[in-house]
């Protein structure tokens, strides 16, 4: 009989997409993207973000490998595109550029950069696909599912508290955290395209 959950699979899915993810990590990040909504909007765009991170990741666990393979992608393109999209909005933050755009409305930024790539990035939907692929009864796969749920709700969670310090921090203080947020978020992003790069010289080589 296979069991209810697995524990231990639980346990190293949940730690790897929480390490990934970085929800306290992202919480900078959020702030300066939200510092010219109100209070409601903010809260609206947390909720959107998680719930677009939360599909991606679950369309790519069940299918990512079939669409990858359809559309002829390889894994480093996919973390090439990602490191790259993420340095266009840390150069739009550095520079303060990206102001203007971000206080039109909040769908661009719930979907775009804080649902994809930023929560549901490449790090995070290759782990969700290898995970996937060791799924073996039904322990696994509830491990597994648990894992991603647990993890989206620690980003809403730390999002959502983050309001309070958006207050507090006032229009000054978003602006430091705005640049900070630029600088971490496009160190992300070179990371992110210099393992592609990595990878495709270990594959053509």
């Amino acid at each position: 009989m296979d069991r209810i959950l697995d524990a231990t699979v639980f346990t190293s899915a949940f730690v790897t997409l929480f390490v990934i993810m970085d929800p306290v990590g992202t919480v900078p990040i959020f702030l300066s993207l939200t510092g010219g909504l109100p209070p409601d909007r903010v809260r609206r765009a947390a909720r959107q973000a998680v719930t677009v991170s939360f599909v991606v990741i679950v369309v790519f666990a069940f299918f990512g490998q079939s669409i990858l393979d359809y559309l002829q992608v390889s894994l480093p393109a996919l973390q090439c595109a990602g490191g790259l999209l993420l340095l266009l909005v840390a150069l739009e933050l550095l520079t303060g550029r990206g102001d203007e755009p971000m206080r039109q409305g909040d769908t661009n930024v719930a979907l775009v950069p804080l649902g994809t790539p930023l929560l549901a990035g490449p790090g995070a939907i290759v782990a969700t696909m290898v995970f996937s692929k060791r799924v073996h009864d039904t322990g696994d796969f509830t491990a597994v599912a648990l894992a991603v749920i647990a993890v989206h709700v620690c980003m809403w969670l730390a999002m959502s508290f983050s309001i309070p310090i958006l207050h507090l921090l006032r229009e000054s203080g978003i602006l430091l955290v705005t640049r900070i947020a630029g600088l971490l978020l496009s160190a992300i992003a070179v990371q992110l395209v210099a393992d592609a790069v990595h990878s495709f010289v270990l594959a053509y080589r």
